[in-house]
């Protein structure tokens, strides 16, 4: 990612998986036919309707309204417009219920799940359906489809993946005459030799619009056979895995491998760690080289590590398109996104996406494949990846009170001063989300 992009890049994970807290205070719209597509509205003349986010700089954009512009199936054509992330789930709340607003968009990864409760999707059955009979269906990497199917229907379609792999780099490494660690007990033995070189050993933050902290506490968990919730859907916060990764992300503060400061660290102080030479190892985004400013290839892509249990994880978030029933014809929203998805290559081709492909096809690029680092993280995060529904794999619109909530914004922020308790701090992080989950 480029310079232009860093603004954009801090709401990607919320246009992954996060609708924040005051997203979930906005009034339910009227439901609307359960699902069913509905005629009318979705685009001026009979047009599809499609809305899109600046996921990336603005190039991106220009190639995305190319895309759809281009768009001819079902007798009907597609109009673009872009949607700021600033106040988005309000701006498509509050278009939805005057029904001015799109027949097909992405957007924030719960959107869906939330409208589709207010009966203002429309299912994507049909679309998966042609999917398979074009063979695109077998294109798409293991496990990336079936979160989105519910027990009425495929609520949405994945286009991308956000994924949060570990990265270091050598120099410091090299200069603190230490291994790259390969589970639990050797990052804790790396962090303090690096410390003592004067580096950060696990490096994170959690201040202003960084959700970096967040991600890490659940990844962690998820790394040591945990995760917020049960198989079934059901909150499962104290179980003893998690207890036990929050006693060793203590542990690692308390030994200084985490920056005493993290816990106010906002997403340019993080970036400027890892651009300064001061940030040994940790977890980021995808690209981070280049959303740093070093592309030296100092910074690279590590290995997965293994919990004290020999559990490995990663943490993902899958961008979706979703359609709506609001349409001037759900068999052109469902052409449209076939057809949209049968173009997104071009964005890849092009190198305007920061962000992983769902298709295998895209991955083996020559334009994707050039960066080692892409590589490594299909081969190795990819097939370990697990979603914040984890130990289930379903999403849901509940999933939005855990990412970007209070309750987790809190949880991080105690873990990372370092006083408490595991099982205290997670205490309070189950009480404040029961207060806010949906029965």
């Amino acid at each position: 990612m480029n310079a232009n992009t860093h603004q954009s890049r801090s709401f990607s994970r919320r246009g992954f998986l996060g609708l924040t807290a005051a997203a979930a205070s906005v009034p339910l719209l009227a439901a609307c036919g359960g699902g069913s597509a509905s005629q009318g509205g979705g685009g001026a003349g009979g047009a599809i309707k499609f809305w899109d986010m600046p996921w990336a700089a603005p190039a991106y954009n220009d190639a995305a309204k190319k895309i759809a512009e281009g768009f001819s199936g079902a007798n009907s054509k597609a109009t673009y417009q872009i949607i700021q992330w600033n106040n988005f789930y309000q701006t498509f709340s509050s278009a939805i219920a005057s029904k001015t607003g799109p027949a097909v968009s992405t957007g924030g990864g719960f959107q869906a799940f939330q409208f589709e409760e207010q009966g203002q999707i429309a299912y994507a059955d049909k679309v998966i359906e042609k999917l398979k009979s074009n063979g695109q269906f077998d294109d798409f990497l293991p496990g990336v489809v079936e979160p989105f199917k519910t027990s009425k229907g495929y609520v949405a379609v994945p286009w991308q993946l956000d994924i949060r792999p570990l990265w270091y780099r050598k120099s410091l490494f090299e200069k603190a005459g230490v291994g790259v660690p390969t589970d639990w007990a050797s990052l804790l033995e790396a962090g303090k030799k690096l410390k003592g070189i004067g580096a950060v050993g696990f490096a994170t933050g959690s201040g202003a619009g960084n959700n970096i902290g967040n991600h890490l506490m659940i990844m962690m968990m998820l790394n040591n056979g945990g995760g917020v919730f049960t198989k079934d859907g059901e909150l499962d916060v104290l179980n003893d895995r998690n207890v036990e990764a929050v006693e060793f992300l203590l542990e690692l503060v308390s030994n200084g491998v985490i920056d005493p400061a993290a816990v106010s660290y906002t997403t340019d102080n993080l970036n400027a760690q890892w651009k300064d030479g001061k940030a040994a190892y940790g977890m980021l985004t995808l690209g981070v080289p280049e959303r740093v400013g070093d592309t030296s290839g100092d910074i690279v892509v590590a290995s997965p590590i293994a919990g004290p249990h020999g559990d490995k994880a990663a943490l993902i978030f899958p961008n979706n398109i979703m359609m709506y029933t609001n349409t001037p014809s759900q068999e052109a929203s469902e052409e449209f996104v076939v057809y949209y998805l049968g173009k997104l290559k071009e964005l890849w081709q092009q190198k305007l996406m920061n962000a992983l492909p769902v298709f295998k096809s895209i991955t083996e690029m020559p334009e994707f494949t050039a960066d080692p680092n892409n590589v490594k993280i299909v081969n190795e995060y990819v097939p370990i990846a697990k979603t914040f529904a984890s130990q289930g794999t379903a999403l849901s619109a509940n999933l939005a009170a855990l990412d970007g909530g209070q309750a987790l914004n809190q949880f991080t922020q105690t873990v990372l001063t370092g006083k408490t308790d595991a099982k205290s701090a997670l205490t309070a992080f189950d009480t404040g989300l029961k207060s806010v989950l949906k029965k």
